[in-house]
Formats: C-alpha cells, sequence, structure tokens
C-alpha cells in the first residue's frame, strides 16, 4: 500500500491548489493521510480525487473542516494513529505510547518540522509542511510503504526547491 502523508498545508493562504510537485507523489496513491491544518475544506475534496483521505483536525482548521481531533485506523494490518499536535518535543514518544496504546505508528504535523523517530516500540512521524516550511530548508511531504501489517519504508521528501 502506498501512503502519502501531508500537513500543514495552510489554505488558502500558503495553498492555493495542489502543488505539482505534491500531485506528483498523490498520483497512484491508494491512501492519503492529512495531519490537520488544512484550514479549508476544498483542500480535503481536492485531495479525494487522488485517493481516501484520512483528515484530523487542525488547531488553524475553519468551521466547514469536519474531522475528529484524533483518528485510529488499520493500513494493510499497520495500526496507525493520527493527531495533529503531539505536543511538546520533550517526552513525545511515551506520551504518543499512552495516546495511541495500540498503534504501530504515528502521523502528527503542527510544528512544521519534517521528523521520523522509532521508540518504545513505536514509530511516530511528521511529513513537515509542503507549502509553509518556516525555517527548514524546504517544504516536505512524508510516504510511506506498507505491506502486510508492516511498514516497509517511511520517506521524507522534499517537494519545494
Amino acid at each position: 500500500m502506498r501512503v502519502v502523508v501531508l500537513s500543514d498545508t495552510h489554505a488558502p493562504r500558503r495553498w492555493r491548489s495542489c502543488p505539482p510537485r505534491v500531485a506528483e507523489h498523490l498520483r497512484g496513491a491508494d491512501v492519503i493521510l492529512h495531519a490537520g491544518d488544512v484550514c479549508v475544506a476544498s483542500v480535503i475534496d481536492e485531495l479525494s480525487a487522488y485517493a481516501p483521505v484520512h483528515v484530523v483536525k487542525g488547531n488553524n482548521d475553519g468551521p466547514d473542516v469536519v474531522a475528529p481531533e484524533t483518528l485510529e485506523l488499520t493500513l494493510d494490518g499497520l495500526r496507525v494513529g493520527m493527531i495533529h499536535d503531539s505536543g511538546p518535543a520533550k517526552g513525545r514518544l511515551p506520551r504518543m505510547r499512552r495516546r495511541f496504546p495500540g498503534a504501530d505508528l504515528v502521523v502528527f504535523g503542527h510544528s512544521h518540522i519534517p521528523m521520523d523517530e522509532t521508540g518504545d516500540g513505536l514509530r511516530i512521524f511528521n511529513p513537515g509542511s509542503p507549502t509553509d516550511r518556516r525555517r527548514q530548508p524546504h517544504g516536505t511531504i512524508g510516504l510511506l510503504a506498507i505491506e502486510r501489517g508492516e511498514l516497509r519504508e517511511a520517506r521524507i521528501v522534499p517537494v519545494t526547491p
């Protein structure tokens, strides 16, 4: 299963429409995970043209964005938790383990800082932002390859120069 992970697209200020380098990765995706701050529901509609979308509510999402604060789902046997804001960096892994005790992977956003970390039997993954890189060198997205309950690959991919 090919999964594209996004967060913090911040439309319409930062995301007026899907950037071409993001669209390249969305084509052929089996599912899209968005870790919040889509800001307007039209982004979810736009992404849905590529693949099914699972989204959690971000702190900047408007009232038209109907999404839960957290989400737990299973993708090809892999147990995935989603949340927008995972809290402070200190203690993040154990905190996410407590919040999602059955998860193999937790996807989050909010900081705009790409991150892929493993510990305590859990992998946590922040794709960064494709449109608002803040102090990061590039805008980024995440790509996951899942097969029979196993995360075979997790990559953070730059989508801006």
